[in-house]
């Protein structure tokens, strides 16, 4: 039986990727520089997999910023707008690999980035490639055999892993009308075919192809194209050993066209999708090997080895331990790289660290279980202890006092059907508050951060390390937060935030504050580029003990006569950006959290505040992969926004917030969570989003993003009103807001402060143009 993983943590236990990648992007180190830190974290990475006994390490799952966009620039499928940037210099070709991912603003060019969406159910953003009708692809890039030279030159043959080319061209999009992405799949082939010649032809005996894809509802061309393209490949390379990878859902009904296709060995998700063995084990050709994704790669909670025992000596009783491979369910992208780095704290116990596994642990639990399985005479004895003290701890979790809250259980328990309606429709609340609020046509605001500049993360390092007193680094906060309110003042913004200084993530803030959650120090993991995200693990019952965001908000609120937004994380997002607890449904653990953002969004209309924001950015994020499953999460998610949001006045006004998603196929949904103001992405996707809110007449009010926060460029006024112009032609003018795409917090002042006085000059613009000048000022 031979162990493997599907991918590796690239950030670096320490964020090493992140820092040199923004180092590089703000001229601090040089290109050689950022090119060594990336060589040092793959020999890392690959050491620690082989000292872990891993059998076959991958190679080419390290990413400066994005996997599919590396196969993008690999395949040359670059949009023709970066065309300036070939050749341009030495550092041409990774000044066009950041340029798609983060636009270019520089040497007399504007360049857009690239449009960038969620990667499938998880909170991972990719690239999207995109594809014109008369797309042409070559051999570009050679990162994938680069790396893995890199590797055999270290002494380690790996396993190269590849974005497989059905999946590739099902990520993408089409940019113009007339053909479908698959129509290019001849073009495509003959280049994944030159680049596994090279692999081949440079030792390469095993090669991950992941096919994603394969979870998904397929049409029947798609199965077609699939089977048209193995068998192809097969021919192609009778040698090589294609692993086939698929994950975060089962196969279904692809089951059959899975294990038809002519590969070696095909991987299944067995965390998301346990009942699948069944069948496979019942219909797997002889010839195919089957690997078993027992260990969860996207939770971090310890693998139960008296449980996953059995599975593999079921799966070994009917294949044979030659035809077993053993792996983590998908990539260990998606989880913290070592807990052997965490500390023992107040916010995370020796109790709770104990149930824990990260990246580095997983490993060893792979090679444990397989060394648990072949019973060798000499790691007899160490495999033995190891399964006790696996036993002992899941048993530890499972008896914990700390996990159960007889009250929390009983209010969840209370919910009604009513406790999540407003009292009266969007078309009477919307009467009482214009009456109340009085903001003028194309209101402007933010979504809600500002930018945490270097001085502001200090204090919170100087904070933690005692270095600076509460009342201290208070003080400093509430001068943050008054220059934030001036500054707004100063642009004429109609709604204002408070700019969220005081918070370190828009998730773990919350969780800091609510029982039933712990932290880590070092859990970070990759959102985008060198965007990191540190989740919190909910490992027990779920309530609020104190406000949260009251006093924050009460204090902005009193600097100015504007009005002020409250601004809450919603318990979607919180349920989605965390570890979440695995011994109870999730609706259930969503629910706890609903009703702890309800007395808080409670508390801040009592202390006055008139606008209350809760982001949802997740809610789409979290929809099963499968349709059949659908209508039972977006039940209990959009059930849970309501009961956050529903205990208020008619003239208290609900915001949302969601980005990068696509709502085409939820609309009726995003209409059902019934805010009075849903603020969305927009910019990359050039107001296409848009079309389904008009299609389905959405009647409650909406701010298209006509900023992109992702990336460092400054839009002209002109821009942000050719977007609204789009918006225009499909949202009546009354129903639109100006904003921009999400949070400023990644941002910097300065740029900040130029994108935001173009756009609140071009929503006066548009207000000029709509209206005539006795109506502008008594709208």
């Amino acid at each position: 039986m031979q162990t493997h993983i599907l991918g590796y943590p690239r950030i670096g236990s320490h964020r090493e990727l992140k820092k040199a990648c923004e180092q590089y992007w703000s001229g601090k180190i040089s290109l050689d520089e950022l090119h060594q830190t990336g060589a040092e974290l793959r020999i890392n990475n690959w050491l620690i997999q082989q000292e872990a006994g891993i059998d076959l390490i991958p190679s080419n799952d390290f990413s400066f910023y994005d996997q599919v966009l590396d196969m993008s620039l690999t395949l040359k499928a670059i949009p023709a707008r970066y065309a300036p940037l070939l050749g341009k210099s030495d550092n041409s070709i990774p000044d066009l690999y950041f340029a798609m991912a983060r636009g270019y603003q520089r040497d007399g060019l504007d360049l857009t980035a690239m449009e960038m969406t969620k990667w499938f159910d998880t909170n991972y953003h990719y690239i999207v490639p995109e594809f014109t009708k008369d797309q042409k692809f070559e051999l570009f890039s050679t990162k994938a055999v680069d790396e893995f030279l890199e590797a055999k030159d270290a002494g380690i043959l790996t396993k190269p892993v590849l974005l497989g080319p059905v999946s590739y061209l099902l990520l993408g999009k089409e940019k113009e009308t007339g053909f479908h992405r698959l129509d290019l799949i001849d073009r495509l082939l003959p280049v994944y075919f030159k680049l596994l010649e090279k692999l081949q032809e440079n030792g390469a005996v095993w090669v991950q192809l992941d096919e994603p894809f394969l979870t998904l509802d397929l049409s029947h061309r798609e199965k077609e194209v699939y089977h048209r393209v193995y068998h192809e490949l097969r021919e192609a390379f009778p040698a090589l050993k294609f692993l086939l990878a698929t994950y975060f859902e089962g196969l279904g009904g692809n089951l059959d066209l899975a294990i038809s296709l002519p590969v070696c060995a095909l991987h299944i998700d067995l965390v998301r999708a346990p009942g699948q063995l069944n069948q496979i084990l019942k219909k797997a050709p002889e010839n195919l090997s089957i690997s078993l994704g027992l260990v969860d790669g996207r939770n971090i909670w310890k693998n139960d080895y008296e449980a996953t025992l059995k599975e593999i000596n079921r799966a070994i009783k009917t294949l044979g331990s030659a035809r077993v491979l053993l792996a983590p369910s998908c990539s260990l992208l998606h989880v913290p790289c070592d807990l052997d780095l965490e500390p023992e704290t107040n916010a995370l116990t020796p109790e709770i660290k104990n149930w824990l596994a990260f990246a580095k642990q997983k490993l060893d639990e792979i090679t444990t279980l397989k060394n648990l399985v072949e019973s060798k005479d000499e790691e007899a004895v160490s495999g033995m202890r190891k399964l006790q003290a696996n036993i002992d701890s899941i048993k530890s979790r499972r008896e914990s006092k700390r996990i159960h809250k007889t009250q929390v259980k009983q209010r969840t328990a209370a919910i009604s059907i009513q406790d999540a309606l407003r009292n009266e429709a969007f078309s009477i609340r919307r009467t009482k508050q214009h009456k109340a609020l009085k903001l003028p046509l194309f209101p402007t605001t933010t979504i809600g951060s500002f930018p945490q500049t270097k001085e502001v993360r200090s204090w919170r390092a100087q904070f933690k390390k005692d270095n600076l007193t509460a009342a201290d680094y208070e003080n400093l906060l509430l001068e943050e937060t008054e220059h934030c309110i001036r500054w707004q003042e100063e642009i004429d913004l109609d709604v204002l935030v408070h700019g969220e200084f005081e918070r370190n993530d828009m998730v773990e803030y919350f969780g800091e504050q609510l029982d039933g959650f712990a932290f880590t120090r070092l859990g970070w993991v990759q959102s985008y580029g060198s965007r990191c995200v540190k989740p919190p693990i909910i490992y027990g019952d779920v309530e609020r003990p104190n406000p949260m965001t009251v006093k924050w908000s009460t204090y902005a609120q009193g600097l100015t006569s504007r009005i002020v937004k409250g601004m809450l994380t919603g318990p979607v997002t919180i349920l989605q950006w965390s570890f979440v607890r695995n011994d109870q449904p999730r609706s259930e653990t969503c629910n706890q959290i609903a009703l702890a953002i309800r007395d808080e969004v409670l508390d801040l209309e009592k202390a006055g505040i008139r606008i209350i924001q809760i982001d949802e950015p997740a809610l789409r994020e979290g929809l099963p992969l499968r349709k059949a499953e659908w209508d039972a999460y977006l039940k209990w998610a959009v059930n849970a926004f309501c009961l956050s949001a529903a205990g208020v006045r008619e003239e208290t006004q609900i915001h949302t917030h969601m980005c990068y998603s696509e709502f085409n196929d939820i609309i009726e949904h995003i209409a059902a969570m019934d805010a009075d103001v849903i603020t969305i992405e927009c910019s990359r996707s050039q107001m296409e989003l848009l079309d389904a809110f008009a299609e389905f007449n959405y009647p409650n009010e909406i701010g298209p993003g006509v900023y992109d926060i992702h990336a460092p460029r400054v839009p002209a006024k002109e821009e942000m009103l050719a977007l609204m112009e789009k918006a225009r032609q499909v949202i009546p003018d009354k129903q639109l807001w100006v904003n921009p795409d999400c949070g400023l917090k990644t941002r910097g002042w300065e740029e900040t402060r130029k994108a935001l006085k173009a756009m609140v000059e071009a929503a006066k613009t548009l207000r000029e143009k709509s209206l005539k000048p006795e109506e502008q000022e008594a709208f």
